[in-house]
């Protein structure tokens, strides 16, 4: 193991760290704080610098979602700590993730959605802070049941406005306010 390897137990901690003080904290997702609560968030870990076998981890995940209760299991973040640290990379690498778990036949039943540490919207500089609404300490791999989704649209009339939302929170806190949060790789020591 060489001394950059990420532990599974570090990515973890820095990613609750970063659900618990970004995304729910500022309140990026407002479902996000029910589901951690009520202990529904599986954190499985692709500790490996090979993304190789990334696809079929999680395609095994989406599977273990599917067969497992929402009340059991309702989302499950597959964090990859230690490969697809190119955002470029990870981008061409979540196409291929989305037509496999189409092929396995998950359309209309999970939604994949991502995060990376270095997430840049197109259009926009990699220093703008709106960036931050995606960026996770790792590579992320997000698996959302669609029934739940749809549940938490319904009960939040405005869910189109969330993504507005989130860029006037960060715009507010700034680039000084997001580095306050200290949710970064290794922060949670």
């Amino acid at each position: 193991m060489n001394s950059s390897t990420v532990s599974a137990e570090q990515a973890e901690a820095d990613t609750r760290r970063w659900l618990e003080r970004a995304v729910i904290g500022l309140n990026l997702c407002p479902f996000a704080k029910a589901v951690h609560v009520r202990g529904q968030v599986h954190y499985a870990m692709y500790p490996s610098p090979d993304e190789s076998g990334l696809i079929d981890a999680l395609v095994d995940e989406a599977r273990a979602l599917r067969d497992i209760s929402a009340t059991e299991r309702d989302t499950t973040l597959l964090i990859a700590p230690n490969t697809l640290t190119d955002f470029l990379d990870f981008n061409d690498f979540l196409a291929r993730a989305e037509r496999r778990l189409a092929r396995e036949g998950f359309d209309g039943e999970l939604q994949l959605a991502s995060f990376h540490p270095h997430f840049q919207f197109a259009g926009t500089e990699a220093d703008d802070i709106t960036n931050a609404t995606n960026r996770a300490p790792y590579p992320t791999l997000h698996l959302l049941r669609e029934e739940s989704v749809d549940r938490a649209v319904e009960a939040f009339p405005d869910a189109e406005a969330i993504f507005g939302r989130n860029m006037e929170t960060l715009e507010n806190l700034g680039p000084s306010g997001w580095e306050a949060l200290d949710v970064g790789p290794g922060a949670a020591r």
